[in-house]
């Protein structure tokens, strides 16, 4: 089975650039994930993220995680468990508006190192936008454009912690879903493994890489690329040792964006055919779908779309 593609961003402005280009267009449509060094921002930084982000799970998550699978008894698992996840999360909205000032028990420095965090996040996903434009023909910033609702887009963080578990055959860490938005930059722990993509059929590791980012293709960029890219089903995998720190950070449409095929894509595939149709959507009319369909296939969401949009068609700003 082919390598899963690490890809030094750092050689984007040297001699090398058409080579890493080249790689980024093979992961965004072989694997719908790949994992990039050198993106930019401080190893020094990324430590204080790591280092905050596993002192607040231990001071304030670590024994209501407890608490949790003592009530659910979820010790001894001897049946599968199909409807929960073995994992400790909260979120963090960052925009349109933040809602970091909300959340309870973030010390100080947590919340301005997180805020910090969020702007280098913000800046790298542009920038990768933008490359995924260059590379499929579209002009730069059509997709930043693509996801500019009234408000611009919606960017928040999931912060998840996966604790050891005893009965990983029995429970996952996290179910298989494909993500619902845009593009996902996951900061994720450079010791502990778990994440899995499904690739070709097989379940296929996600390294965990010191500094790396990991990159992963929703659901709406595989709509506005009319199926060139495509959103891959992922998992995590519980583990019997160690707990496994993970930071999502989800750059979406903003809520009123209107998500359909880019026309200059859509007209080159209408030539071919069998070319799958993608529907015109409100991206909030979608993620109300999704909010009771994460954990099952995209495609019939899709076509659920395209039945709403046959009923109630979607004008184009």
């Amino acid at each position: 089975m082919a390598t899963f593609p690490v890809i030094n961003l750092e050689k984007l402005n040297g001699d090398e650039r058409s080579r890493i280009m080249e790689q980024i267009k093979d992961a965004c449509e072989n694997w719908g994930f790949f994992e990039v060094m050198n993106h930019g921002i401080p190893h020094d930084f990324m430590d204080t993220v790591e280092r905050l982000t596993k002192e607040h799970y231990k001071k304030c998550m670590e024994q209501r995680f407890k608490e949790l699978v003592a009530s659910k008894a979820l010790e001894g698992l001897e049946a599968e468990v199909t409807d929960m996840d073995w994992e400790s999360t909260f979120h963090l909205c960052h925009l349109p508006e933040s809602n970091m000032a909300e959340i309870p028990d973030l010390s100080d420095e947590y919340r301005k190192v997180m805020k910090e965090f969020a702007v280098k996040l913000e800046k790298l996903a542009e920038e990768l936008l933008d490359l995924f434009c260059e590379n499929i023909g579209l002009e730069k910033g059509y997709l930043k454009k693509a996801f500019y609702g009234a408000k611009g887009p919606t960017f928040g963080t999931k912060v998840s912690n996966y604790p050891p578990c005893p009965t990983p055959d029995k429970i996952k860490g996290l179910r298989a879903h494909t993500d619902a938005g845009g593009i996902i930059l996951l900061f994720q722990d450079p010791v502990v493994g778990g994440l899995q993509l499904l690739k070709d059929g097989e379940w296929v590791d996600v390294p965990p890489l010191r500094h790396s980012i990991v990159i992963n293709l929703g659901d709406q960029l595989e709509v506005i690329t009319n199926g060139k890219y495509k959103s891959v089903e992922h998992r995590v995998i519980a583990q019997t040792d160690g707990t496994r720190m993970s930071l999502a950070s989800f750059y979406n449409p903003g809520s009123d964006a209107v998500i359909y095929p880019a026309p200059a894509l859509g007209e080159k595939e209408a030539e071919e055919k069998n070319k799958q149709v993608y529907p015109k959507f409100v991206f909030e009319e979608y993620m109300k779908l999704y909010a009771g369909l994460k954990f099952q296939a995209k495609e019939p969401r899709f076509e659920a779309m395209k039945a709403m949009e046959a009923t109630a068609p979607i004008a184009t700003a």
